[in-house]
């Protein structure tokens, strides 16, 4: 039989995050609040490092715009849909728009965590190799390295969706989150799922675990190097890399609690799922940049230059 005359879901029904009507109208002020925060802070460091020569010829601001472009369309997957339908009494999705969901969540998704394991090697070659840091972190170099982020994003991602839009869905059609995940489209399907769902969910947690393990390596290395070459270098180590071993727990906590915490994928805790969707793209413009001098002058000078020319 043709696969296309069984596979009968046009649409999915969403559960969201909750059903009391109080908190839905509550949830709906606080989260548009929260997603114009998160897009207006990471596009403010976007355009403050393309506006910068000096931000943008540094490899750390240069990979620091392209996480803030990247965490605004991980916020933006779903956080709009999530919000208008806080005020819908039926949460509906098309299945293209389904499929359009697991691809950006794994294709962004991959690649910020791949970003972040190139963060991590150029905050090593500037700490311990710091004579040669901008020969080998030249702009050629952090494009490549952005380049090989975006493709390992697109790979995962295209591995994933190959897989689910091509099941038979014909009967139950409820998905209980207020996105499509993987874990929870795949079990809706009319074949035995299991295998290809550890598969699928491996592939998944196997990106997450080695990208984290690669971050844990070289801020090892980072401290242990420091250590050896000054007293009280464990501090400034410490002091140079907490932000961004702040971000990388906020990130691959929850990503990792969902994809590889043994065999509990058949459901995904919503808590989670708002964390690094939503919250992770909001905090990262404060964790990394706000808090540092250098964008905090050149968001003054792109200020002063704005009304200047008003």
């Amino acid at each position: 039989m043709d696969l296309q005359n069984y596979s009968l879901v046009s649409e999915f029904v969403l559960h969201g995050l909750c059903n009391s009507q109080h908190l839905q109208k509550f949830f709906f002020i606080f989260f548009s609040g929260i997603y114009v925060a998160l897009v207006l802070g990471n596009l403010i460091i976007v355009v403050t490092v393309i506006s910068d020569p000096h931000l943008y010829s540094s490899p750390m601001y240069f990979l620091l715009g392209n996480l803030s472009f990247l965490d605004i369309w991980l916020a933006s997957f779903a956080t709009p849909k999530m919000i208008r339908d806080f005020l819908s009494d039926r949460k509906l999705i098309s299945f293209g728009g389904c499929m359009a969901q697991i691809f950006f969540l794994h294709f962004v998704g991959g690649a910020e965590m791949v970003l972040l394991v190139t963060m991590a090697y150029d905050r090593y070659v500037a700490i311990c190799k710091p004579l040669h840091y901008m020969t080998m972190m030249n702009l050629q170099t952090c494009i490549r390295l952005v380049s090989v982020s975006w493709a390992i994003g697109f790979v995962h991602s295209i591995s994933q969706v190959a897989f689910t839009v091509n099941l038979p869905y014909c009967g139950p059609n409820e998905v209980d989150s207020f996105f499509c995940d993987l874990p929870l489209v795949i079990k809706l399907a009319c074949v035995d799922t299991y295998v290809l769902g550890v598969l699928m969910i491996s592939d998944s947690g196997l990106l997450s675990m080695s990208c984290f393990l690669l971050l844990l390596i070289s801020y090892t290395v980072i401290l242990i190097t420091v250590q050896q070459q000054a007293a009280g270098g464990v501090s400034k180590a410490l002091s140079t890399c907490s932000a961004h071993i702040m971000v990388v727990t906020l990130f691959f906590g929850p990503c990792i609690f969902v994809y590889v915490w043994p065999f509990s994928w058949f459901s995904v805790d919503k808590l989670l799922s708002v964390f690094y969707t939503i919250f992770t793209p909001l905090l990262n413009p404060l964790i990394y940049t706000l808090r540092n001098k250098d964008m905090k002058i050149a968001m003054k000078r792109l200020r002063n230059r704005h009304v200047t020319f008003r």
